[in-house]
């Protein structure tokens, strides 16, 4: 197959849509198929995830990569992206989130090549953002298949959008030289570890809260926030405020994420909401025991609560509580870290990098063939 994959950038830290579609490309890459990434990037770029060495780039650089996209940008990527999808040809093209597959699904109107248009997030990131609603409900009539993350996540869209949805997992990245220790005997600091762009869907601001209040009960943890973007002067102004700075690190972005995982003995998710914990399934397969809320779509899919993890919180409940307690029952608890983090790599190896990989080829083959 003839592939081209276009998001917005894979030059500038991003999140989980950027690391998957990198391992999807690559997966495909070094099956013999021919890929292209086509990103928003100034031509010559260098991407910051790792890409199978086949993959060909092209970066069109117009408009900014690395915030919101203005309306004389948009308008002017995509008579680029319509002169670059009739140079390639390819057999199908799949846009990752909204932001490439909206214009990439209007540049190939009249085109012939069938678009995927492959979505990361659940319809509550689009609450207050009608405009953006609006731009990705086009995208998906434009689209011969939207992928969505699971089941769960497909029956929160509307019905009339859910005709095009196909589930479609996050692969998850194994790494075998990654040794954990989630009890943490030999250590002197034992870290509980996130990671996530510094976002509001991510409420680190939340666990930097939950964090403080038990700090003084356990003086022998630290808490690592993996991670950049918007808020990061906020959260640090909260770790100021709260005056844990000798305890709380916010190192920033990084590509060796199994060093972090490697490092950590507990991995906490504080998010509001997730489409597919990619790192929460990433630190289980490691196995790495999670700690995040019962309420959040991507992360109660994952996390069994006793079993891998611990599920926190309630509609009643307080969030920084709910959260500080679940952290200090696994925090004084080095057996019961050990026996979560062990159950981990079974219970997520359905979404395992080849798995994922196959599956893609599918869906592909079967939208080229349904042309």
């Amino acid at each position: 197959m003839k592939l081209l994959f276009g998001i917005k950038s894979m030059d500038v830290p991003g999140g989980g849509a950027e690391r998957v579609l990198s391992i999807v490309a690559s997966g495909l890459a070094a099956r013999g198929h021919d890929v292209t990434i086509l990103t928003f990037d100034k031509p010559g770029g260098e991407s910051f995830y790792d890409l199978d060495p086949r993959i060909s780039r092209i970066g069109i650089g117009i408009g900014p990569t690395d915030g919101p996209t203005g309306p004389g940008a948009f308008a002017r990527r995509i008579p680029a992206l319509r002169k670059t999808v009739r140079n390639l040809q390819p057999d199908v093209a799949v846009g990752f989130m909204h932001s490439m597959f909206v214009p990439l699904g209007l540049a190939m109107i009249g085109a012939g090549i069938p678009l995927v248009a492959s979505e990361h997030i659940v319809p509550e990131y689009y609450n207050g953002r009608r405009f953006e609603l609006a731009l990705f409900e086009i995208g998906c009539r434009l689209a011969a298949r939207v992928t969505v993350l699971s089941d769960t996540v497909k029956a929160l869209y509307p019905a009339r959008l859910q005709g095009k949805m196909v589930p479609m997992p996050n692969p998850v990245v194994e790494y075998p030289d990654c040794e954990v220790d989630p009890a943490g005997d030999s250590k002197s600091v034992k870290t509980v570890l996130s990671v996530g762009r510094l976002e509001h869907q991510k409420d680190h601001a939340t666990l930097i809260e939950a964090f403080a209040r038990i700090s003084n009960d356990f003086p022998d943890w630290e808490l690592r926030i993996v991670g950049d973007g918007s808020l990061r002067g906020n959260l640090e102004e909260t770790v100021s405020r709260l005056h844990i700075g000798d305890r709380v690190v916010l190192p920033g972005s990084t590509r060796r994420i199994d060093e972090e995982y490697a490092r950590a003995q507990l991995m906490a998710v504080s998010s509001r909401f997730e489409s597919f914990g990619m790192v929460t399934a990433e630190a289980l397969a490691a196995g790495l025991p999670v700690v995040g809320f019962a309420d959040c779509p991507g992360t109660n899919e994952l996390i069994r609560h006793d079993k891998n993890g611990w599920l926190v919180g309630g509609p009643d409940r307080d969030r920084v509580e709910a959260l500080a307690e679940g952290l200090a029952v696994l925090m004084a608890d080095d057996a019961t870290r050990a026996r979560l983090g062990s159950a981990g790599p079974a219970t997520v190896a359905q979404y395992a990098q080849d798995t994922v990989v196959s599956e893609w080829a599918r869906l592909l083959e079967d939208v080229i063939a349904a042309r």
